[in-house]
């Protein structure tokens, strides 16, 4: 990685060819470590957010793009995302001691993959990634190939403290790219885990690329964020009726919610739920119970 927490877009000269390449350190440290998560977990978790700030850069538009696995066994959730902002954010949810030298496709036996673009104004699109290979990389390949018709080549590494990832792809423009792509590919086809991780953009792409000339555009930061708040967690209490959480307060006293995302604490007392209800005035956005 050249700088951390980046995303960079390039373009080849002379070939119908694009590729992006992201790092990730301190956006990749703070989602793993507001959980208990073991290592298998911390690793997917690193290439599940590589892959989305990946993903997220070949799209034009406002809102977020998930990731999101999901499977009846000890693995019940895997999920990470970006926004347009580059904001990223992950979580997991699974039960017991799971493997360390689990791939991902085993973890997920008889699960699915889904990619969600959520944009802020427009509509949704859901596309369903079929489990195929032993890896995530291999997944999204398979789904760009079989839904979107595009070639591509992805790479995703994670160690702990870092992540990467490397996504070469033809471009969706007309033109006959075979030949292209069938160069490019090979080349690509030859980086390594360690490379992936160790070195600089200009100098992966160089010793990757040599004798092609390339284009490399203004790094884009990114970071960990979440966009959760007092406000939007009460609007979620609001899926239950007011008399159910007027129990809760009866037996609890206070009702707390915690952000799956970032572990912050949300508080709501009586007077809280009162003006939740009341239709005439919003709670304020502070973590302060009355």
């Amino acid at each position: 990685m050249s700088s951390p927490d980046q995303i960079q877009r390039v373009i080849f000269e002379n070939a119908n060819i694009r590729s992006v390449l992201a790092g990730l350190q301190d956006s990749y440290q703070q989602v793993i470590e507001r959980q208990q998560y073991p290592g298998v977990i911390r690793n997917i978790l690193g290439e599940m957010l590589a892959a989305v700030s990946l993903l997220s850069a070949t799209l034009k538009f406002d809102g977020r793009l998930m990731l999101q696995a999901q499977s009846e066994n000890q693995v019940k959730v895997l999920m990470a995302e970006c926004s347009h902002q580059r904001d990223l954010r992950a979580i997991a949810r699974f039960e017991g001691d799971v493997p360390e030298d689990a791939d991902f496709c085993a973890l997920l036996q008889g699960g699915q993959l889904v990619i969600t673009i959520e944009p802020d104004k427009g509509k949704r699109y859901q596309g369903v990634v079929p489990l195929e290979g032993t890896t995530l990389s291999q997944c999204l390949e398979a789904y760009f190939s079989r839904s979107e018709q595009l070639p591509t080549q992805i790479h995703l590494v994670a160690d702990e403290q870092r992540a990467a990832g490397f996504l070469l792809q033809v471009m969706p423009a007309k033109g006959d790219s075979e030949e292209d792509w069938q160069h490019f590919s090979h080349l690509g086809a030859t980086l390594s885990a360690t490379e992936l991780l160790e070195l600089d953009n200009e100098t992966l792409l160089r010793r990757l690329f040599h004798e092609e000339e390339c284009r490399l555009y203004d790094p884009e930061p990114v970071q960990f964020h979440c966009d959760c708040s007092h406000q939007r967690t009460a609007e979620v209490l609001k899926y239950m009726t007011q008399e159910e959480l007027e129990e809760i307060l009866r037996e609890e006293g206070i009702i707390e919610v915690n952000c799956q995302f970032c572990n912050e604490n949300y508080k709501f007392d009586q007077a809280d739920i009162a003006m939740l209800f009341s239709g005439t005035a919003n709670i304020e956005a502070s973590d302060q119970i009355h």
